[in-house]
């Protein structure tokens, strides 16, 4: 049996791709198993695999772990990218549950009802320059280091890129305001395993198309 965390989810982005980013910083390689069909995913609620009958469904070191944010803390503190102390993962989490709330937005734009997506890319772009980037500008700008947290990179810088790139995908000047995160998103992947997972043929994933979410809502619905 092979070491390596084996992936359950189907062949997109959505609630795994953060697991896929913060296992790829950290220099692990991964394992997919890609959902095809509505049976493929009827067999893992059907043989135990899922605990709360949905997936992102993650094995590693003998579990079968549920729920994006549970695997994300594992890895995360398993690869040490949680911070040195308790004070620095309450910033690292406050920081990530914001940017998790900001992905879903973009995560979710593709999936929107087509009389729906106009009004929800407004409130996107609205809430990702008004009210979540400015936040860690300031942070950067307060102390003026190259992390978010302690001088160190964790995982919230990890996590934090990944969300400026797909912020980007939709408004390719979304960051024209705020140059240190310019500066950051710069620094960040130019980090060795991160640089790696950027390049064309990673297990990094496309933003979703039309036939994707077709296919995903097959599965799912």
């Amino acid at each position: 049996m092979s070491g390596k965390p084996k992936l359950h989810y189907f062949n997109g982005r959505g609630r795994m791709e953060p697991i896929r980013w913060l296992l790829a910083a950290a220099g692990v390689e991964f394992e997919e198993c890609f959902l095809e069909t509505k049976d493929d995913l009827t067999k893992l609620q059907k043989d135990g695999s899922l605990l709360f009958q949905q997936v992102p469904m993650v094995e590693i070191d003998g579990m079968k772990m549920v729920q994006t944010r549970a695997i994300l803390n594992y890895i995360a503190t398993k690869y040490n990218l949680y911070g040195k102390d308790l004070k620095e993962r309450a910033l690292i989490d406050m920081y990530v549950e914001a940017a998790m709330d900001l992905n879903e937005l973009l995560m979710t734009h593709p999936f929107q009802p087509a009389d729906k997506k106009e009004e929800h890319f407004a409130t996107m772009l609205d809430k990702a320059t008004n009210r979540y980037f400015p936040v860690y500008e300031k942070v950067l700008k307060d102390h003026g280091q190259d992390f978010l947290v302690g001088n160190r990179f964790s995982r919230v810088d990890v996590q934090l890129l990944e969300i400026l790139l797909m912020a980007e995908e939709f408004k390719p000047d979304i960051l024209a305001k705020f140059p240190l995160l310019q500066s950051f998103k710069a620094r960040i992947s130019n980090i060795p395993t991160i640089k790696k997972f950027l390049q064309p043929g990673s297990q990094r994933k496309s933003l979703p198309q039309e036939k994707d979410v077709s296919k995903v809502m097959k599965i799912f619905y």
